[in-house]
């Protein structure tokens, strides 16, 4: 009989321990809480400091993708209309949050490092068709001194600078300015 008993005391031991502790709960609607800074997020399309994207239509992250969640499809550039500083661009660009599983093979397989991902970890919503993102909500904000693609390049520029990294940030009067 001992045996019977001993086992219920020890269960309501811990029940009237936990009882008096102090609740540890947290006010997420009201208080949003921090991730940590290498939590996979929600994906960014990033920008080159002129406004052009990065994004180079080589559909590299679609084939790298497990979940078959990404979807890219080139476009070429053209001296009038140019989105980045290669022959091609990302015309479409879509993500299917209902299938990514955020493992980041995505990003290690961009080769122009135009895909990120943020620490932004609120993707619910009440459609599903609202977790497909499509190119713009995927793009960068524009920042002071960029300019909204399409434009030409930076004068006296050329891809490998762009690659590279050494493209001014101020963009020239005639390309004006982001929205």
């Amino acid at each position: 009989m001992p045996d019977l008993v001993s086992p219920a005391a020890r269960g309501f031991g811990v029940t009237f321990r936990t009882m008096f502790k102090k609740v540890v709960t947290e006010q997420y609607p009201e208080s949003g809480a921090q991730s940590k800074p290498r939590y996979h997020g929600r994906h960014q399309l990033n920008r080159w400091a002129d406004g052009l994207e990065k994004c180079v239509g080589c559909e590299l992250c679609a084939w790298a993708c497990p979940a078959d969640a990404i979807l890219v499809q080139g476009g070429d550039n053209s001296e009038g209309e140019r989105f980045s500083p290669g022959e091609r661009y990302g015309r479409v660009y879509q993500i299917n949050y209902l299938r990514c599983i955020f493992c980041g093979l995505c990003i290690e397989a961009c080769p122009t490092r135009a895909l990120t991902m943020t620490n932004d970890y609120e993707l619910a919503d009440h459609t599903r068709d609202s977790l497909i993102y499509e190119k713009q909500d995927l793009l960068a904000p524009l920042l002071p001194g960029m300019a909204k693609p399409p434009h030409a390049m930076v004068p006296g520029t050329t891809e490998s600078d762009y690659y590279a990294g050494n493209v001014a940030g101020a963009v020239p009067e005639q390309f004006g300015q982001g929205e």
